[in-house]
């Protein structure tokens, strides 16, 4: 029975079946428009939604910007954490081909010499042996027969986590560029904030000694002079923490490409030079499950569990053994005649009482898989959630940018139109003090705006899973990823 079992090629335990893709038809009870609405600013162009277009392995490339295509290239090639992600493959897919030689016998070669003397009762009679020298040699071979699929399981477990690594890099590879993009997007936004604000206090400088001409000619009063002075402080006071951001995003770079904040990137980015990506790829739901790096790293750890309960169940049977040896052995020539020594065996071992240790392993085994598939469908909700959260942000991020583009037009004209009037008398350096403020805040509302909508791009983009099934060497390795 046993032999007829192994001939077989049984392996007791769950065969593992992959989730079925959740039925889902769409990421919101509402369905998605056609695109967004338009500004005449730079970024504010309508984003088209388009289903089942399929993401680009290099996505970063659709900001259009040389400076950022180069930082990313060169934090993949130089970031630790996407190195050890890389070691940790390798590590894994050693593992599993160690784990494969379970499945062959065990082939070993001895020999020995020795010098021995015996005693003259040891050998029954009262002559005496003289010394000699005994050598021997062997070939042994070992084979613990799979019966029950056992080994075959734990290499099952051992290439699904092979896989799980292979999708911890796909996340690894993911995340990395996103923060570098991210933080692309935040140096543009710090240095435009910084610029702008530079700006407002360039403004009221002006208008400060302005206000100082005329109070010593008699023709402003002492308070517009104190509540411009307070007004320019206040303005000046906003630069010192943007211009911290901005120095902590640069070492936050430098730290993207594995380099000490000293040795920080020498690129710095615009919003005007980084195009906003105007179609925008939605996979179908579907297709998410299979796109999603976490997902698929979450389904190697659900397999590897599914694996684990065979192993657990294997080990509650009995364990087959094969084992042979041929050699020599004598005093004088090694495989003369009549020198020859071999063996050949089986043996069979049965558990019989080991504390219910094994019983529970195996169940313990059981509550891991079942800890995994939750665990798997958590991530999958996850996901989803991440998608429709991306897609309702660009919806509402196009009207934020639209309507703050409005409001800086409107504070900028109310602002012309106050200096006018302050020029010729007709309001008061307070009301010209209140539409400064409110165009300083418009034009830092407007960047900020759009800063938003290409962060959320990249949420987007990230939350599809990132293309990596569509870059070259993905392709070219069949499918498989590769470090880069």
């Amino acid at each position: 029975m046993l032999a007829a079992a192994w001939l077989a090629g049984c392996a007791v335990g769950p065969d593992f079946v992959r989730p079925a893709p959740p039925q889902a038809v769409g990421y919101a009870r509402e369905p998605l428009p056609a695109q967004t609405v338009a500004s005449d600013i730079h970024g504010g162009d309508a984003q088209r939604f388009v289903q089942g277009l399929d993401l680009p392995g290099d996505w970063w490339t659709l900001f259009r910007s040389p400076a950022l295509n180069a930082i990313i290239e060169r934090a993949l090639a130089a970031n630790p954490s996407l190195q050890a992600a890389q070691a940790a493959l390798r590590e894994a897919n050693e593992t599993r081909l160690a784990g494969e030689g379970a499945l062959f016998p065990t082939i070993s070669a001895g020999a020995s010499v020795t010098r021995e003397k015996k005693a003259p009762a040891s050998v029954g009679s009262g002559s005496t042996i003289p010394p000699f020298t005994l050598k021997s040699a062997s070939v042994n071979v070992t084979y613990l027969l799979d019966v029950w699929g056992g080994t075959r399981r734990q290499v099952e477990a051992l290439t699904a986590q092979a896989e799980f690594q292979r999708f911890e890099l796909e996340a690894s590879y993911l995340t990395l560029i996103s923060n570098v993009v991210l933080a692309a997007l935040q140096d543009a936004s710090l240095r435009a904030q910084v610029a702008a604000t530079q700006e407002i206090v360039d403004i009221e400088t002006q208008q400060l000694a302005g206000l100082k001409r005329e109070f010593a000619i008699g023709a402003a009063a002492n308070t517009a002079v104190l509540a411009q002075a307070a007004a320019l402080a206040q303005a000046r006071a906003a630069l010192p923490p943007l211009q911290k951001q901005l120095a902590q995003t640069r070492n936050q770079l430098a730290a993207y490409l594995g380099r000490f904040p000293n040795d920080a990137p020498t690129e710095t980015f615009e919003l005007e030079a980084l195009q906003l990506p105007v179609t925008l790829p939605v996979s179908l739901p579907s297709q998410l499950v299979a796109q999603r790096p976490d997902i698929r790293a979450s389904e190697a750890l659900l397999h590897a569990a599914s694996a684990e309960i065979g192993v657990a169940t294997a080990n509650l049977l009995p364990q087959l053994t094969l084992s042979a040896a041929y050699g020599s052995e004598t005093a004088q020539t090694l495989f003369g005649p009549g020198t020859a020594v071999w063996n050949i065996g089986v043996g069979l071992l049965q558990p019989l009482f080991e504390g219910g240790t094994l019983l529970h392993r195996r169940r313990a085994a059981i509550a891991a898989y079942d800890a995994a598939a939750a665990q798997y469908r958590v991530t999958v909700v996850t996901a989803f959630q991440n998608v429709a959260d991306a897609l309702r942000a660009l919806q509402s991020d196009a009207n934020a940018v639209n309507a703050q583009a409005a409001a800086e037009r409107a504070a900028a004209d109310s602002l012309a139109a106050s200096q006018r009037q302050f020029r010729i008398g007709e309001i008061s350096h307070l009301a010209l003090l209140d539409a400064q403020r409110t165009y300083q805040q418009a034009r830092i509302g407007e960047i900020q705006a759009r800063v938003a909508r290409y962060s959320d791009v990249v949420a987007l983009f990230q939350a599809l899973g990132g293309g990596w099934w569509n870059r070259a060497d993905v392709r070219e390795d069949g499918g498989n990823a590769v470090a880069r």
